[in-house]
């Protein structure tokens, strides 16, 4: 990526971290940064994305704000990663997405709704009328305009997301790995901090973050696991939805709900609670965008379940297809991209780990 006035902070910053070297411990990205003695563009974009922004080296920092090196790094870091994004964007006219990311995204996620409802309507006589028995989702809407919609949309994000991950990883020059990170990926050990958790609030330590990061995480796989399930249901054993309650879909399903809703719910009480010093006013809409589109998938989808059986169920299927359909258009293009991104740097990570001990 090209070196901007946020790469030469980053820069900067992480040259005076670096002589300093009090925060060692703290989590990934310093243990990273030792193994350096200059930064390119590349190397600060990989160390920027393996940071989780827990904050606790701001707090801990001597260099931080009012000192004259006003070293800011969780905010450095932050804006840092959002031009990464938009840097390896795909297509590239997209890339303006991240710059005013938090409109963007509502933006979007409303007339992917909008849309669905409208063609539903369009489509189906029967939309404001109750539906029971097996296919009554498809008198709704069409199983085939659900099936396209969704493969075409998920096609292009998955297409989308892939180039941009690849791009990313061309750019830092992240071709090592080690299975080790995946642990680091599936436990989200470094939003720990230091150990402690995270400092989200000031300097009082927590691990909220840490476990609603797990809800909507885990409680999103939940999710996709119930949507395979339910398509080997429909597709291959020939059982349309929708599922009794005690069903594995359904089960999947509305645990998986619950867990994005909590988690959702949590982020943004610590967003809105948080300490806003340390924090990026720029990508604070993006942020807070996706976590209300995530929530309105995972509550469409809940009130889908409990009110199937009314008539409220033709909207709040189109309300639900519309949601999720805007998520996967989104993807590529929202903070979720930092997925993949945080993937591969925590990979990249766990292998110079290894290969610096097997030097010892």
């Amino acid at each position: 990526m090209p070196e901007t006035e946020t790469v030469e902070e980053a820069r900067r910053a992480m040259e005076v971290c670096n002589a300093c070297r009090y925060c060692e411990g703290y989590c990934a990205v310093f243990p990273a940064m030792t193994l350096y003695r200059s930064f390119a563009a590349g190397d600060l974009e990989y160390l920027a994305n393996l940071c989780h922004d827990c904050r606790a080296c701001y707090y801990a920092c001597q260099y931080a704000p009012p000192h004259p090196f006003g070293i800011n790094l969780p905010q450095t870091l932050a804006e840092l990663r959002t031009e990464t994004y938009a840097a390896h964007a795909w297509p590239p006219a997209l890339a303006r997405a991240f710059v005013r990311n938090g409109v963007v995204i509502a933006s979007a996620a409303t007339v992917g709704i909008a849309i669905v409802v409208a063609l539903t309507a369009s489509l189906a006589g029967a939309f404001a009328e109750r539906q029971l028995g097996p296919g009554a989702f498809y008198r709704v809407i069409p199983w085939w305009v659900m099936a396209l919609a969704a493969t075409a949309a998920l096609a292009f994000s998955l297409a989308a997301g892939w180039r941009s991950t690849a791009a990313f990883r061309h750019s830092t020059g992240t071709t090592r790995a080690s299975p080790h990170g995946i642990v680091d990926m599936l436990t989200l050990r470094n939003l720990g901090g230091g150990g402690h958790g995270c400092n989200d609030r000031g300097e009082a330590f927590s691990t909220a973050r840490r476990w609603c990061h797990h809800a909507l995480f885990y409680g999103f796989l939940l999710c996709f696991a119930a949507t395979c399930v339910a398509t080997v249901y429909a597709d291959l054993l020939g059982r349309p939805a929708p599922y009794p309650l005690l069903s594995l879909p359904v089960l999947l399903g509305t645990i998986g709900g619950i867990g994005m809703i909590g988690g959702t719910l949590g982020l943004l009480w610590i967003k809105l609670s948080a300490d806003p010093t340390p924090a990026s006013r720029k990508t604070l809409g993006g942020g807070y965008a996706l976590l209300v589109v995530l929530l309105l998938v995972a509550a469409t989808g809940l009130l889908l379940l409990g009110l199937r059986d009314t008539a409220a169920m033709g909207t709040l299927l189109a309300l639900h297809l519309g949601a999720v359909l805007s998520l996967f258009l989104l993807w590529p293009y929202s903070r979720l991209i930092h997925a993949p991104y945080r993937s591969a740097a925590l990979l990249r990570a766990a292998a110079e780990r290894s290969r610096a001990t097997s030097d010892v």
